[in-house]
């Protein structure tokens, strides 16, 4: 079965602005903050002209290692599950409040150079996922 989707050198280049954009966003968040796989994907699609909360997840789980990935959290204020008690331990550290296993999202959500932000309006771009997946598939 063949992906009717184009491929090639511009896809490609797409994919990686998409993964160094969530990455800088990402790297933005300062220490006792967060913000969700959610907010950075909206940023991205304003920022880079794509982005979707599962495209995020995917950037963190792969290149997370490059930026502080602890401050990264779901939409409920929860690391993800796999990383949980370290995630919680370094954002202790950072002094980021917490309610229970989750952050206070009230209290320390890091808000994007405001303006940028747009309402998110259904239509997420979620090709950069695919796109990811394919080049995790060939350059593994």
């Amino acid at each position: 079965m063949s992906n009717p989707r184009p491929r090639g050198p511009a896809v490609a280049e797409a994919v990686a602005a998409f993964i160094e954009c969530t990455l800088d966003l990402a790297a933005e968040i300062p220490p006792g903050r967060v913000s969700t796989y959610g907010r950075i994907a909206l940023e991205a699609r304003v920022r880079c002209g794509r982005g979707s909360a599962r495209g995020v997840g995917r950037v963190m789980a792969t290149r997370g290692d490059e930026i502080p990935w602890w401050r990264v959290v779901t939409a409920s204020g929860a690391p993800a599950e796999r990383v949980g008690d370290r995630a919680l331990a370094l954002l202790r550290e950072e002094g980021t409040p917490l309610v229970g296993g989750r952050v206070d999202l009230t209290a320390a959500l890091h808000t994007f150079d405001l303006g940028t932000v747009v309402p998110d309006d259904g239509a997420a771009d979620d090709t950069a996922d695919d796109d990811i997946d394919e080049r995790e598939r060939t350059h593994a």
